[in-house]
């Protein structure tokens, strides 16, 4: 396992999301993306059907990574913040810990000020929450169990709980799986 593969189990999935819809209650954005620093799209929440996500979160990381590299040949050690500003919609695109950039688009109902705002507030929720993510995976190596038919539905019958509690809850079918870099959901 590199240390760039990454596992987000579903709580934490529901976290963030949580986090993403207050956040964008609050700054009145159009839609946030959580992306990891590879660039692969974590979440996504608000109104994203006209985008191409992936793409999106892929560009949106490759700016952030030449803006460092910007950044150092400056002298700075980082750059948290980059906002892009269009005729009607912009972009805002800032640091949430470690391990992830949170992506925001908005139009003129809101404002930059509230959009940096919220973001800020919001960013420290997000990194706890890929810390504890990050705790996990190194407390169980990154690895899911195998469960069998029988587990599978044992757990959904709600016996064993107490075992299920830290695996994501496999009778639905959402599981994490590790592709390549970051985290996709089945």
């Amino acid at each position: 396992m590199s240390g760039d593969d990454f596992v987000i189990y579903e709580d934490d999935m529901e976290a963030i999301q949580e986090e993403l819809g207050q956040f964008l209650r609050e700054s009145e954005a159009t839609c946030a993306l959580l992306v990891h620093k590879s660039g692969q799209l974590v979440a996504k929440r608000g109104f994203t059907q006209r985008l191409d996500t992936t793409a999106l979160a892929a560009l949106a990381a490759g700016a952030f990574a030449s803006t460092k590299e910007i950044a150092r040949l400056i002298g700075e050690p980082e750059f948290s913040v980059l906002f892009h500003e269009g005729k009607h919609e912009h972009i805002h695109v800032s640091l949430a810990g470690e391990h992830a950039i949170m992506v925001t688009l908005f139009d003129d109902r809101t404002t930059i000020g509230m959009i940096r705002l919220f973001a800020a507030e919001t960013a420290p929720r997000l990194d706890a929450i890929f810390r504890r993510a990050a705790q996990r995976q190194v407390a169980g190596a990154g690895i899911v169990p195998d469960l069998g038919d029988r587990d599978v539905f044992a757990n959904a019958a709600g016996e064993g709980d107490q075992a299920a509690e830290r695996q994501p809850r496999l009778a639905n079918r959402r599981r994490p799986c590790r592709h390549g870099v970051g985290s996709t959901w089945l």
